[in-house]
């Protein structure tokens, strides 16, 4: 088994800094990198992305929707992605905001967890709306595998903020639990995704014992300090997320680095 998630991020993050690259390939990012909009488009836009983070990031955040639209071709390229961002050293977070119950779950489970998975990530994201317990079988699987389940909690976006706010502590709360029992004293394999927005009511982070993935840094509107306020109680468990405003440094590889890298500078400084 590999390293828990949480030792392999602290590495990274003392090594390059908290940083994840958002890997968004959407239509009008292909177009103004002068790529076409097609799988060809998306194996070009890999090549770019992963010669900028190497060196510069320890972790790159896919949004597996982009390439799904795309069919089979599409989802060859983010096999790609995923693959040789791992061999390369870097951490995968997979977006991929999956949520069933029962045999269904334990499907999407063993197409990204552990060893055998078809697109193996280091994490993925999930929905909790069956209900925390009825992932089972991602929370088996990421343990075992020494990955990381990040659940959705609370979201950048403003629609979600009435459904959310009835559930989220209560989401908090079993994380910590599971946690508590899968690695006493330690960081447990089921973080969350909350938004770094000043949004009321604050919730108890430490308490969860988690890792927490902070989207929407840059083009959402969330900044860096943003980021420093939200996780004051614990900066050294956030894995803040910028993908647009970062991209639209390429595609010159140069340029994209050096964006990753100055806001990299910035997020450390902070946390």
């Amino acid at each position: 088994m590999a390293d828990p998630f949480a030792a392999r991020f602290a590495a990274a993050r003392a090594r390059y800094g908290p940083l994840v690259l958002g890997a968004d390939p959407h239509g009008p990012l292909l177009r103004a990198w002068g790529l076409t909009d097609d799988a060809g488009g998306l194996e070009r836009f890999t090549d770019i992305v992963l010669a900028a983070a190497t060196g510069t990031v320890g972790l790159i955040k896919p949004q597996s929707a982009f390439y799904e639209r795309h069919g089979w071709p599409g989802i060859r390229a983010l096999t790609r992605l995923v693959e040789d961002t791992r061999e390369a050293g870097i951490l995968v977070v997979l977006d991929v905001k999956r949520g069933d119950v029962g045999s269904t779950n334990d499907a999407y489970a063993r197409a990204y967890l552990g060893d055998g998975a078809p697109i193996e990530a280091d994490a993925v994201t999930v929905h909790p709306y069956l209900g925390l317990a009825a992932m089972g079988s991602f929370v088996d699987r990421a343990d075992q595998a020494g990955a990381c389940l990040l659940v959705v909690i609370r979201s950048t976006n403003p629609e979600g903020r009435a459904v959310q706010a009835a559930v989220e502590r209560q989401l908090l709360d079993e994380i910590g639990k599971l946690n508590a029992t899968l690695a006493p004293g330690g960081i447990g394999p089921v973080g969350a995704v909350i938004g770094p927005a000043p949004i009321d009511p604050p919730l108890d982070l430490a308490a969860a014992s988690a890792l927490f993935l902070a989207p929407g840094v840059g083009a959402q509107g969330a900044t860096p300090d943003d980021v420093a306020r939200t996780f004051a109680a614990c900066p050294e468990r956030v894995m803040p997320s910028a993908s647009r405003s970062l991209l639209a440094a390429g595609p010159d590889v140069n340029a994209l680095r050096d964006a990753a890298a100055t806001l990299n500078q910035r997020l450390r400084a902070l946390l």
